[in-house]
């Protein structure tokens, strides 16, 4: 099974009571088996009950304290220290359920906040590995309130720009679910895991009901998109140097030129009717966004917003072109339908990689290629005019070099929403116009029959965009991208890094300013 085939592993729709539970791995087994062969080192002051019981702890719970220590082989509730994943150094936090059930004490949460800051002081990316049940009752509410300094240390790390990623381990429960455990910028889980604000027992006690098994497991959770893969113990490493060869790329030392059959002068651009550019576009053989990432060296596909929403029609990941790593946020053309178009909450995904590129400080890379908006009663109450407009705020003041592709259709508010950008980039028979040529063939003429005329009317081409000013580079199809896929991809793909190697040149103020947004 290789790593594609365990990010992938995610199809499996069994409730959690119609399979075993998870196997817990103690902190020191997955230690192993994610890092380097004996590069773990600790950071942690180790400590010794009742000595380092908190304090005004009673007599009771500091002997359940010395008992944990005795049963787990464990200090406390979790492990911090550095490590190696394939020779890069990073920084690891991994829970020891085994004591007392991985819960967060003081101890323990001043242990996770002296590792965090330690990784961002030394640059360090953090992998969080939890497995808890949340705070430790025992210590009430002067433990519960630590949740918010691990928040803040781990917003501090992300804030300077350092990776933060979090792998799911069973079970992970109430407030270590609710701060450090959903703050990872990428998000995996243990297969079958039990992840989750409310404990189950907690419900049960509540309500006297049993709480529905697969709600929480680990599975829906990605079906709902709020995990990024669910990824078996033994493959976790595997998967974070993969993040981390993106995330940590180094950028060529020289810029990189256009490829050949690039063009930027309008002039230079073959004459060709539009029309038969939009008939171009609309071959369902035409290739899209995801044959663009074919020709990536690296690739990393996420998941939904990670707050419980996904879009098909959206492609989010983590890409390496070469050397130039960036965040990609696609229209998958054959993912769209008569009956499935971009939503509200495909715009909402869009916007959680537009966050993620300035988190990571990666270039934001989006692909325009859709034949509109999702026009529905569902897309109006999920509030889609107002997802366009925080796209084109968003993206007009991403703290990030921005880079925008047309590879076909470009219809709507739906194609307006990524466009904004420092660079475009058309694609021969791409276009772009507020409807369809039909519709606005519908609305002038009453009748579509004049949808060629109105696509010439309207000035929708590539060229006459290229002219404007609206579009700075355009890659030639030879004659038409469907007919070639794979070489004009290479194409486009090599267009994308002189693009981006020009772009992250430029200090980022100059970006701004460009972009009218010099106060920021």
């Amino acid at each position: 099974m290789d790593q594609n085939e365990a990010m992938s592993a995610t199809s499996m729709t069994k409730p959690a009571s119609a399979t075993p539970e998870p196997k817990r791995l103690p902190a020191r087994e997955l230690l192993s088996l994610a890092l380097d062969d004996d590069s773990f080192r600790s950071w942690d002051l180790p400590l010794t009950y009742p000595a380092d019981a908190p304090m005004g702890a009673s007599r009771e719970y500091i002997d359940q304290l010395i008992d944990a220590q005795e049963k787990s082989g464990s200090d406390e509730a979790v492990t911090t220290g550095e490590g190696l994943l394939h020779g890069r150094r990073i920084a690891i936090i991994a829970s020891e359920f085994s004591f007392l059930a991985g819960s967060i004490g003081r101890n323990t949460a001043q242990r996770i906040v002296a590792a965090v800051r330690r990784a961002t002081s030394e640059g360090l990316p953090l992998v969080a590995a939890p497995s808890s049940g949340g705070t430790r009752m025992q210590e009430g509410t002067p433990a519960f309130l630590q949740m918010v300094e691990i928040s803040k240390a781990v917003t501090a790390h992300k804030s300077a720009g350092l990776p933060y990623l979090v792998y799911l381990r069973h079970p992970t429960t109430g407030g270590v679910m609710a701060s450090w455990g959903s703050l990872g910028q990428v998000t995996a889980a243990e297969p079958q895991a039990i992840l989750g604000f409310l404990g189950p027992r907690v419900y049960e006690a509540l309500h006297g009901a049993t709480f529905p098994a697969d709600v929480q497991v680990a599975e829906n959770l990605y079906r709902r998109g709020i995990i990024d893969a669910v990824v078996p113990p033994q493959y976790i490493g595997r998967l974070l140097d993969r993040v981390l060869r993106i995330t940590s790329a180094v950028e060529r030392s020289g810029p990189v030129r256009a490829p050949m059959m690039t063009v930027r002068d309008a002039s230079a651009l073959p004459e060709t009717d539009v029309w038969q550019s939009v008939l171009a576009s609309r071959r369902p053989d035409r290739p899209g966004v995801r044959d663009l990432l074919k020709v990536a060296d690296d690739v990393i596909p996420l998941n939904g917003t990670g707050q419980g929403e996904r879009d098909p029609v959206l492609l989010l990941a983590l890409a390496r072109f070469d050397n130039q790593p960036c965040v990609v946020l696609g229209q998958c053309r054959r993912r769209q339908t008569a009956d499935q178009q971009l939503g509200p909450e495909g715009l909402r995904v869009a916007r959680r990689g537009m966050q993620l590129a300035t988190e990571l400080g990666l270039p934001l890379v989006t692909v325009i290629d859709t034949s509109g908006a999702a026009l529905s009663p569902e897309a109006e109450n999920g509030g889609l005019a107002g997802e366009i407009a925080r796209c084109l705020a968003d993206l007009s003041t991403v703290r990030t070099p921005v880079v925008s592709i047309m590879m076909g259709q470009g219809t709507g508010g739906a194609a307006l929403a990524l466009l904004p950008s420092d660079r475009v980039i058309a694609a021969q028979n791409s276009w772009l116009s507020p409807l369809p040529p039909e519709g606005a063939s519908a609305i002038v003429h009453r009748t579509v029959e004049h949808a060629d005329e109105m696509a010439r009317s309207q000035r929708i081409s590539c060229r006459e965009m290229l002219a404007e000013g609206f579009v700075d580079t355009v890659v030639l199809e030879n004659p038409d991208a469907a007919d070639e896929p794979e070489q004009f991809c290479r194409r486009l793909a090599l267009a994308l890094q002189a693009e981006l190697s020009a772009l992250t040149r430029r200090p980022l103020q100059s970006l701004l300013t460009a972009r009218g947004v010099p106060w920021a």
